[in-house]
């Protein structure tokens, strides 16, 4: 008998979501009328998890860029790994590294209580609570156009190939970000997303004992944790105010202390030189061109319309 109650009230709830009418087009103003009370809810809750912990606003950001780079802003980054699909949570960037899915799936059940039903998408939910992160660590707010419905694939080795390396060069940089209809201008911008946050000790061990374009002072201090051998999880903060949205960042790539390669690589006499340096000088430059690009890069190709689900549990497909 229980197992019959599970099946039909599942079947109402897929038939619920089957009458939502879903435009093709993202707007901010999505969710108005069909639950008003979503986006204060993933407010409330992404203010509550960077409380308790503030790195966590660096890690849901990092999730919604580690989303979209790969086939588009569809939450294919929640996936769990099944007999079907490879989850994206196994690639290279994300493994033992992307975090902050305890947090989505609190905010997914928060959005679905108080809307009555699975209306807000996963994907959406990560597009929020990436601004929402910003936000509460003192960075700009933007308008999160809405809309975007949920994948029912994952792809791993796509995570693998799409995601930027942190050993890239510039050029490499600037032709993977192309890749996602992404400009230089972009690249910078969105680069400084790494005023939050931390990085494992096997990611920029190369810059630190192999570099010539590093601050030694610097390089010192990060060796004192980053051992040559061993110690490849330890963790370094990309700027020296990894929890506050700031120009931090910037001022450290001009000083030669950029902690990846890939950081650095943006301030190497290169076609970015001047971008970084304006950034450094002005946060207010630097917080409205990454707001910009935030939304352009929201925009990789979402599912909407009738295409993709909107998923009753982020980190599974549905099933009909």
């Amino acid at each position: 008998m229980a197992s019959f109650t599970f099946f039909y009230l599942h079947a109402l709830l897929l038939l619920s979501l089957a009458t939502i009418t879903f435009s093709h087009d993202l707007s901010p103003s999505f969710y108005n009328h069909v639950c008003p009370q979503a986006l204060p809810t993933i407010r409330c809750i992404v203010e509550d998890a960077i409380k308790q912990e503030r790195r966590m606003g660096g890690s849901l950001l990092r999730l919604h860029f580690h989303d979209c780079f790969v086939n588009g802003c569809d939450a294919s980054i929640l996936l769990d790994s099944t007999p079907t699909i490879d989850s994206e949570k196994n690639a290279g960037a994300n493994n033992n590294s992307a975090r902050g899915f305890e947090v989505i799936d609190r905010i997914k059940f928060e959005v679905d209580r108080v809307c009555g039903r699975p209306v807000v998408s996963c994907a959406d939910i990560l597009a929020v609570a990436g601004r929402d992160s910003v936000v509460a660590l003192g960075g700009p707010t933007w308008e999160v156009k809405l809309g975007r419905r949920d994948s029912t694939t994952a792809s791993k080795d796509t995570a693998n190939s799409n995601l930027p390396n942190p050993l890239m060069d510039l050029s490499k940089l600037i032709e993977n970000f192309k890749n996602q209809g992404l400009n230089i201008k972009d690249l910078v911008a969105l680069s400084g997303g790494h005023t939050l946050g931390f990085a494992q000790c096997f990611t920029f061990r190369q810059r630190i004992y192999g570099d010539k374009d590093i601050d030694s002072k610097f390089a010192r201090q990060r060796q004192a944790n980053c051992p040559m051998n061993g110690g490849n999880s330890s963790l370094a903060s990309l700027d020296p105010t990894p929890a506050y949205f700031d120009a931090k960042y910037f001022k450290n790539l001009v000083k030669k202390k950029g902690l990846l390669v890939s950081d650095q690589a943006l301030f190497t006499g290169g076609q970015t030189d001047d971008l970084v340096q304006l950034y450094s000088r002005n946060h207010g430059a630097f917080s409205n061109d990454f707001a910009k690009s935030m939304i352009k890069m929201g925009d990789i190709k979402p599912l909407t319309g009738n295409n993709g689900e909107i998923r009753v549990n982020c980190r599974r497909v549905n099933y009909y």
